[in-house]
């Protein structure tokens, strides 16, 4: 067989890349007819993905920039690296806060306005430094909304720091609940945790659920004074809400990833571009994470980290393997046990989960499948991939 072939966009780290094995796949940034695509920013929707794709594969958190909905009608994991660069998020929201805690950020821009050669220069910054006094993180209230991977560790360092922290998360998974620490006060709202939060910020996706989760009538329930902090996504926060509570005075400032031009301009707005996980150590971690569960689909049919499809795996028990993307509707797995049946061929082991209206089936048979018999479950109503998986990865 030929070797998987794997178009990537950006600069995916070679550190990551090279988890590909050189003699098995084919790496390139134009590549005909790839197997998989592997990405970082690059927008996928105003790009034409060839039919031969089997599996996307984002190396970071949010997929915004691959349609995930195209993919799941043509039977296409999208996989992402929740995750991998946790450490280097909380690390830059560390650094906001005590930025905004200590108003280091006008006390630099006072500096740097003084003049060098003044004969009163000592004197100037004796008098400039009483105009940026600012807090001390302990005993003050951090507010999350988001309580994954990366809210977990913001908590997690927040109270090091002797902070309080109050958090929500109606989505929180089993696994995040147990990474939490116990100290953190479980709020029943996104109002409440505004209400009694010194400073707020914000882990959650971008879904339509949470797009301006923050507007108007959220900043409204704000503690007079707080600092808000988004290096989630963009949109997650209204701009034009966020800059009339500034200049209401409502909200002290705002300190995020994303510049945009209703934010530029504003004295009480802190705009980074787009921080969060640029650290070598992050791509990386991004990099490997997303390229191991490409390998594991392509070579196994095991499914790990899609945003649009269950996890899925199966140890291989047979040399020949079919995996099997469908909709998830009744009867599906009688028809493809009957077509498998009719060609004579015995199912050694199937697993199949479903995610919404996404299901997929994994069966190890005790011979090879024929051409004849692939093309008969892909002419089944409501399966929307279907292929057999080598024995041994191709070579």
């Amino acid at each position: 067989m030929r070797p998987y072939r794997i178009l990537t966009y950006n600069q995916i780290s070679a550190r990551g890349l090279h988890h590909f094995p050189s003699g098995r796949y084919v790496v390139g940034k134009a590549l005909d007819e790839p197997d998989a695509i592997i990405l970082r920013s690059h927008d996928l929707h105003s790009t034409v993905i060839p039919t031969s794709v089997k599996a996307i594969g984002r190396a970071g958190a949010g997929t915004n920039n691959v349609p995930v909905a195209d993919m799941s009608s043509r039977g296409v994991p999208v996989f992402n690296a929740p995750g991998a660069n946790a450490n280097a998020v909380k690390e830059l929201v560390l650094g906001a806060l005590l930025l905004a805690a200590r108003n280091v950020v006008p006390a630099l821009q006072y500096v740097a306005g003084l003049d060098a050669a003044a004969q009163d220069l000592e004197a100037r910054v004796e008098e400039g430094k009483k105009h940026f006094a600012g807090c001390e993180l302990r005993h003050r209230m951090l507010g999350i909304v988001g309580l994954g991977a990366i809210g977990s560790l913001v908590a997690e360092t927040a109270i090091h720091l002797g902070m309080k922290v109050i958090g929500f998360d109606p989505e929180i998974t089993v696994d995040a609940a147990w990474r939490l620490p116990s100290s953190v006060r479980k709020a029943n709202s996104i109002e409440e945790v505004l209400k009694h939060s010194d400073f707020i910020t914000l882990h959650v996706p971008l879904l339509a659920s949470t797009r301006h989760l923050i507007d108007a009538k959220r900043l409204e329930a704000i503690k007079p004074g707080a600092v808000l902090l988004n290096f989630a996504r963009d949109a997650i926060v209204d701009d034009a809400a966020v800059v009339a509570a500034l200049r209401a005075h409502k909200l002290k400032s705002y300190l995020c990833d994303f510049p945009s031009a209703a934010l530029i301009a504003e004295p009480n707005v802190l705009a980074l571009p787009h921080l969060g996980a640029s650290t070598g150590e992050a791509e990386e971690n991004c990099a490997v994470m997303v390229v191991e569960q490409v390998r594991e689909f392509l070579e196994n049919g095991t499914i790990v980290n899609a945003v649009n499809f269950p996890n899925v795996e199966m140890p291989r028990e047979s040399p020949y393997r079919v995996a099997i993307a469908n909709a998830n509707v009744p009867n599906m797995l009688g028809q493809i046990s009957a077509a498998m049946g009719h060609a004579g061929l015995n199912i050694h082991n199937m697993v199949n989960k479903s995610r919404g209206e996404m299901a997929y089936t994994i069966v190890d048979v005790d011979s090879p499948p024929s051409d004849a018999v692939i093309d008969g479950i892909a002419r089944i109503d409501g399966v929307l991939s279907v292929r057999p998986i080598p024995t041994e990865p191709a070579s």
